[in-house]
């Protein structure tokens, strides 16, 4: 309806609407429900409990994954802060830094966030308790499998109040799932991902990387399960292992570096096919929003030909 011809209309109107109301009998009025301010009881990945504000204004994660998933679900201007190695995406460069390790218990504490968020392996239980007694609780999630990063974003759009925006997201990311498992794919391709040199610690049997290389085609070429999740392996173990993929840098740096320290290794199908690869460090080490860039990444790499 044009806007000049309502508002004739609503002037015609008006004295008899008035008239109307006049008539009418007292009604209570009609109000929204109040939102809901109850604190949010939770329990973490950890099975910690913690009391959580109903709609946390400042907030703040202490593992550079996490930040990724809060600039992929919060409202970004709740976020206050980001830690000296939270460099994704660009706009958590114009937070303020709190030192994550040694954890900067004071400077934290003065920004007042209403919850932290972590990860296992990035920040100690003693600091997240000291935080705790501190009045600032600290939520924990761990992952194992990429359907744990999915679960995480959908947790973390649960307790924000944003589960409609983490739900769009986490469908965008299944589908692109389902896309690359309908690929053809590789068989018995065996990888080996180093994390260091000296000693020589790799991805092991129980981390995401297992569960990402099975998604983009190939196997981690550890199969045996230690109990630590990077183990270190002996090169007696690695030549037993015989993989045909090393991933931890390009075949001129790890040739000069890595094989010069240990020659044998050049055993390996991966040396002399030359099959040694450097993928982006922050898909692979971080478990958030672009796992399935980092899938998709590493089966780029496991499609590459080896060298003639």
């Amino acid at each position: 309806m044009p806007r000049l011809f309502a508002a004739r209309l609503l002037g015609r109107s008006l004295p008899l609407l008035l008239l109307l109301a006049a008539c009418r009998p007292d009604t209570p009025a009609t109000t929204a429900a109040p939102e809901a301010t109850a604190p949010q009881q939770l329990r973490d990945d950890l099975g910690r409990t913690l009391t959580v504000p109903a709609h946390p204004r400042r907030i703040m994660a202490l593992a550079a994954s996490m930040t990724e998933m809060l600039y992929a679900v919060a409202d970004t201007a709740t976020i206050v802060a980001r830690t000296q190695v939270c460099d994704y995406p660009a706009a958590a460069l114009r937070k303020p830094i709190i030192n994550s390790y040694p954890l900067d218990l004071e400077r934290l504490v003065a920004l007042k966030p209403d919850v932290v968020f972590t990860t296992t392996g990035i920040t100690s239980e003693a600091d997240a308790q000291r935080l705790q007694e501190l009045g600032i609780p600290v939520y924990y999630q761990q992952y194992e499998k990429v359907e744990d990063i999915f679960r995480g974003l959908t947790d973390l759009g649960r307790i924000l109040g944003r589960s409609a925006q983490a739900q769009r997201l986490v469908d965008s990311l299944r589908t692109e799932l389902r896309h690359i498992q309908r690929l053809p794919q590789p068989h018995g391709v065996s990888i080996l991902a180093i994390t260091w040199t000296d000693p020589i610690y790799v991805y092991g049997q129980n981390t995401l990387f297992t569960d990402k290389i099975r998604l983009a085609g190939g196997q981690n070429a550890v199969v045996d399960k230690f109990a630590q999740p990077y183990p270190a392996l002996t090169r007696e173990y690695i030549l037993k292992l015989n993989p045909d993929i090393v991933l931890g840098g390009s075949f001129g740096k790890l040739d000069s570096t890595f094989f010069r320290l240990y020659p044998e290794l050049k055993r390996t199908q991966a040396y002399q096919t030359r099959r040694i690869y450097d993928p982006t460090d922050d898909l692979m080490s971080r478990p958030g929003p672009r796992v399935v860039e980092s899938v998709k990444e590493l089966r780029g790499l496991i499609w590459s030909p080896p060298a003639p």
